[in-house]
């Protein structure tokens, strides 16, 4: 009895010590038992067989949840992009104006180019190969290496990019693949589970966790003011590598694109709504580029504050007969809204019948209609309200709105 009562003593302090290290880095070979335990070890798994077999059994039912149940259905289709592209290294400051370079080089010579190389993440849309991620994760390639969760590679053709919202189609030759399932962002709230599944810092088929933190928030929010996106920000961990992958609400459906941290901040992720990401792609794949509606105007958001400093500068010589709305700062020479009669000091008030209070309001009713399409543009000139009648133009990547 004694030595049986040592022998599970040793058993039970073994089976700790299994659990707890299922919990660290799975990359770490376990070493083997030592021989000698060998003997004391293996006749009493084989005594207690009825009871021990069902434990990690009921450890691991015990322990699933709604997020492991998500990463188990998406997780397959989450994929790692690898991507290079040449660079062109700098030349030294005076190295046109140094007479030592000169002696030596005296003609032009090529700028010496290396090679970068970077790691993303993305998601299987389609059983037949198309795949969606961020445009900066494969910008400058035209092939990338995809990795399946499997260990699948394939060469993947960079089929489009839009920087204009960082989304870009990639394109494998693969049948029968594991796809995601698309959800909707436009009802979420803030407060609702959010997860994240990517390839972050070089460590593949990573999963974290949080809440998504608020919608809608605006490119000049985020501080990326030539993007046409309003972001979903979420609190899950994202880091470098994570971009492109997908954020999942707590039924697994893919609500967004990872894309984007903040380097000042802890705990500010966010993500290109999916609705957004899945049109750009659309017209990626079918056309290789995307369009965007461009009205060629710089505005601000209209409030009693801003219309008081704005007249102590006299940036503008019109006067500003209400409070709220877009103001016009500056009207772009030979674009849409200059043609379309738009003035510096106009003040938009509406959009095809839609009330217009912000910048980011003007960016969804011009994002909703196609190139060359008529907006009733309605605005407030030194009190007097007119409809006029623009006809945007597609987006010039080289310029912000």
């Amino acid at each position: 009895m004694k030595h049986l009562a040592t022998s599970l003593t040793l058993l039970t302090a073994g089976i700790a010590v299994g659990v707890a290290g299922g919990y660290g880095l799975r990359m770490r070979t376990e070493p083997s038992a030592p021989a000698a335990s060998a003997p004391i070890v293996q006749p009493l798994l084989d005594q207690s067989s009825t009871v021990l077999p069902n434990l990690p059994r009921a450890a691991a039912t015990q322990n699933r949840n709604f997020i492991a149940d998500a990463v188990e259905q998406v997780g397959p289709a989450v994929i790692r992009i690898d991507s290079s592209r040449e660079v062109a290294e700098a030349m030294p400051e005076d190295f046109d104006n140094n007479p030592f370079f000169r002696r030596f080089f005296p003609e032009e010579m090529p700028l010496p180019e290396r090679i970068e190389r970077g790691t993303g993440s993305g998601f299987i849309v389609s059983d037949d190969g198309h795949i969606i991620t961020n445009a900066h994760v494969v910008e400058g390639s035209d092939l990338v290496r995809v990795t399946l969760k499997d260990g699948r590679e394939f060469e993947g053709q960079v089929v489009g990019t839009d920087p204009v919202t960082d989304v870009a189609a990639v394109k494998i030759e693969a049948t029968e693949l594991p796809t995601v399932t698309l959800g909707s962002s436009e009802e979420l709230t803030p407060g609702q589970w959010a997860i994240a599944i990517g390839n972050p810092l070089g460590l593949d088929n990573t999963v974290t966790a949080g809440i998504i933190s608020a919608t809608g928030r605006s490119s000049y929010q985020v501080g990326v003011p030539d993007r046409r996106v309003r972001f979903i920000q979420t609190d899950a961990a994202i880091n470098p590598g994570n971009s492109g992958g997908p954020l999942l609400n707590d039924r697994g459906e893919v609500i967004g694109i990872n894309t984007a941290i903040r380097a000042n901040a802890q705990g500010l992720g966010f993500a290109i709504p999916i609705e957004t990401a899945q049109r750009i792609a659309e017209q990626l794949f079918a056309n290789g580029q995307a369009e965007h509606p461009y009205l060629g105007i710089q505005m601000v958001d209209l409030s009693p504050d801003v219309k008081q400093r704005i007249a102590e500068l006299e940036q503008i010589n019109t006067e500003i007969a209400v409070d709220r709305g877009v103001l016009i700062v500056q009207v772009m020479p030979g674009t849409p809204a200059e043609e379309g009669g738009l003035q510096a000091g106009d003040v938009i008030v509406g959009i095809n019948d839609t009330t217009i209070t912000t910048s980011t309001g003007v960016q969804e009713q011009v994002e909703q209609v196609q190139v060359g399409d008529r907006l009733e543009v309605t605005i407030n000139r030194e009190g007097e309200e007119l409809t006029l009648t623009v006809r945007p133009t597609d987006f010039p990547v080289d310029q912000i709105r």
